[in-house]
């Protein structure tokens, strides 16, 4: 799937120390309640690198509210089956090939990959480069998991880990081709 891909694929995200990304109901309390990382933890930097962002329903379920939009430099791309109800600052497609050649089709260059099953989805089929993880010093016992069942494992290089204030660690990642 990967073979006539133009663009790189790159995550940004925060996760508990046990993995998941957003408690059983998709709440993300537990990042939004706490110290924050000394500045933005470098993603205005990398934010500034993205010209499309692929998404899948519950992530924009979570951030269709937000004022301000935080993605007006990007365009968005939601990835799911059932969203009917959307608004003009996002297209929403069907599946992951359709996903695929929307964003071929739009000359994408970097995009920015986000939420639990969209993530898992893309490392299956190769489209994920590299990957920036934000651990929080939590555990929640349960929730939405970033990783979840591969066809074959995913070899990753390290970049580098570094503390970025908050009692937090980030951790840079290459995907090995």
């Amino acid at each position: 799937m990967t073979e006539q891909r133009t663009w790189t694929g790159h995550v940004f995200i925060a996760t508990s120390v046990d993995g998941y990304i957003a408690r059983p109901n998709g709440a993300l309390d537990w990042l939004i309640d706490r110290p924050g990382p000394t500045g933005d933890g470098g993603y205005s930097e990398f934010a500034a690198t993205i010209d499309h962002m692929l998404m899948g329903r519950g992530t924009y379920e979570a951030v269709a509210a937000f004022d301000p939009w935080p993605y007006t430099r990007m365009k968005v791309i939601v990835l799911s089956s059932t969203l009917t109800a959307v608004d003009d600052r996002v297209t929403v497609v069907r599946s992951l090939p359709e996903a695929i050649a929307a964003l071929t089709a739009a000359g994408a260059e970097r995009v920015y990959i986000d939420g639990g099953r969209v993530i898992q989805s893309c490392l299956a089929v190769g489209l994920i480069d590299d990957l920036v993880i934000s651990r929080v010093p939590v555990l929640l016992g349960e929730g939405i998991s970033l990783f979840g069942a591969l066809p074959a494992d995913v070899q990753l290089e390290s970049l580098g880990v570094a503390p970025i204030g908050g009692g937090m660690v980030q951790e840079r990642y290459a995907v090995v081709r």
